[in-house]
């Protein structure tokens, strides 16, 4: 039992602490009626359905197949990384932060394997993750703290996507000048002979792109939660109940027991008004230095607590993924790949915060202009 729960701990502590934080918070307010008011049901069920139709195409092969046939088209070492690293950065828009590089590290490892230099490994690994977590904040969807956020605050697609796109284009920018830098020796590899992955069912392809379009009306506001939910998931048991396995239940639960936290605390007159005295002196910075410690995710639903000042939140906690390995927990699933592979961590970590460092500064300084 004492080993079952170090596993969790270890595994996945961001979901025992809010547990923890979640089961304290309920001795300093009883639990009553108000308690079914806390959860973002919306939030919840587009998170679900999205991780469950997304699920579905990683598992037929989609994104393997598609990465491969793109590949067979390059040929020289540093396009290659350029490919992985730029693929990172906009499949994430549609795919999350997370999916993108359960995904595509493993493919990536594999094939970089080929180049013989453990060097151009590591910085393309990191490149990729610091690409799909930049990727990733300008759409609602491309991970949960900016689906939480845009229910949150209300925004609308065109004002959500406008308040992020400068520090999206700077993030490309700073990306390609990475690459190119950082690969100064390029030699010419016979990616041609890479051969693609199976071509997924098209009927299977067409079904989840269905589910997927269901899922941005909802997003959008077009269509109601419950009915998406309802239609998910009485297309999906028939056609792929698998799928249903790979869903990350264990973040659901997490954001369940940071609805209650954050329910608990608003309603502490105490921490309510000084917490929003403090977050409100700068919000974007509070944002990001939380992040630092307690991952973009969590910094986003407890900020959004205390504050209304939703387009600065909504840049700190995306900027705020940047920094140490748990700024967001999309780095970890990198590393964690990195680290089976027995190469020397400290390698990896040592770049890998200095990149990031690099990449935040300039980020931050684009926001005392933008």
């Amino acid at each position: 039992m004492k080993k079952r729960l170090l596993k969790t701990i270890k595994s996945d502590p961001i979901l025992v602490i809010s547990g923890v934080l979640a089961l304290v918070s309920c001795f300093f307010v009883t639990p009553d009626s108000e308690y079914l008011n806390y959860p973002d049901f919306r939030t919840l069920a587009i998170l679900f359905s999205l991780m469950l139709v997304v699920s579905a195409l990683v598992r037929i092969g989609t994104f393997d197949y598609l990465t491969g046939r793109l590949l067979g088209r390059i040929h020289t070492e540093r396009y290659v990384t350029l490919f992985l690293v730029i693929l990172s950065f906009f499949l994430s828009m549609l795919l999350t932060n997370n999916v993108t590089l359960v995904t595509l590290v493993p493919f990536a490892l594999l094939l970089l394997k080929s180049f013989g230099d453990r060097r151009r490994t590591v910085y393309t690994l990191i490149l990729m993750t610091i690409g799909a977590n930049l990727g990733s904040m300008l759409t609602p969807i491309g991970n949960p703290q900016n689906l939480y956020l845009f229910s949150k605050y209300g925004f609308s697609l065109k004002d959500f996507t406008l308040t992020m796109l400068p520090y999206t284009i700077g993030a490309l920018a700073l990306l390609v000048i990475c690459v190119f830098f950082l690969n100064r020796t390029d030699h010419t590899m016979d990616t041609a002979s890479i051969t693609p992955a199976q071509a997924p069912p098209v009927s299977r392809v067409l079904l989840c792109s269905v589910l997927f379009v269901v899922c941005l009306l909802t997003v959008a506001g077009v269509l109601h939660y419950g009915i998406m939910l309802g239609i998910v998931i009485v297309v999906m048991l028939p056609a792929d109940r698998r799928a249903f396995l790979k869903v990350d239940y264990a973040l659901l639960l997490t954001f369940l027991f940071f609805f209650i936290l954050i329910g608990n605390l608003k309603r502490i007159d105490v921490i309510q008004n000084t917490l929003s005295t403090i977050i409100d002196a700068n919000v974007t910075v509070t944002a990001v230095l939380s992040s630092q410690v307690i991952s973009n995710v969590p910094a986003a639903m407890l900020l959004s607590a205390f504050t209304d000042k939703g387009h600065a939140l909504l840049v700190g906690v995306n900027l705020g993924g940047l920094g140490t390995l748990i700024a967001s927990m999309a780095s970890l699933i990198t590393y964690k790949f990195y680290a089976k592979e027995r190469q020397p961590k400290e390698h990896y970590l040592l770049k890998f915060t200095v990149l990031n460092l690099i990449f935040l500064a300039v980020l931050l300084t684009m926001n005392m202009w933008v």
